[in-house]
């Protein structure tokens, strides 16, 4: 248990939370993309579950290389100064992407728009503005949640400068 935690940095029980999070993270993900790719050639219901089950291990393990090849490269971008952390950031990553595009799908019901009766070319470019500022609020709001409002915080205002959004001075502090 100690290799684990000088591993990834952890100096407090509770922050394992983070690698069991994680790990079922990747765990959903590969079983998400195993159930897309299931063939509807299995005859036995068994064999359908051991592909599921042999094909989502098998994307968890290819979606944790290139989540620690992600690490390797962001560390140090962001300033992190824990990998634990890294894992935070990540999963409000999903989970902030998730949930504002969930989100978006029930406003615009709400304003009388869907797939099927709207064009692609008005409905796409409205969910999008939908989901833009559900997703900023929930990105914060998530950081804060997961202990990294500091850096989610800096992140929001880097992006809304980007956009040419000028925030308050009292806000910037």
């Amino acid at each position: 248990m100690q290799k684990l935690k000088d591993r990834w940095e952890i100096t407090k029980d509770w922050q394992l939370v983070y690698i069991i999070l994680g790990i079922i993270g990747l765990l959903a993900c590969g079983y998400f993309v195993a159930t897309k790719l299931i063939p509807s050639t299995f005859e036995e219901v068994t064999y359908e579950y051991l592909f599921v089950a042999l094909v989502t291990l098998i994307n968890a393990y290819v979606f944790y290389k290139i989540t620690m090849w992600l690490f390797v490269k962001l560390q140090p971008k962001w300033k992190v100064e824990k990998r634990w952390e890294l894992i935070a950031i990540f999963l409000v990553f999903a989970i902030t992407g998730s949930a504002s595009a969930r989100v978006s799908g029930p406003v615009l019901e709400w304003i009388g728009m869907d797939r099927e009766t709207t064009n692609a070319w008005i409905f796409w470019p409205i969910r999008l503005l939908i989901i833009f500022p559900f997703y900023q609020v929930l990105l914060v709001a998530m950081g804060w949640i997961f202990g990294q409002f500091e850096f989610f915080w800096a992140f929001e205002k880097k992006m809304l400068r980007r956009f040419g959004i000028k925030l308050d001075k009292n806000l910037e502090a």
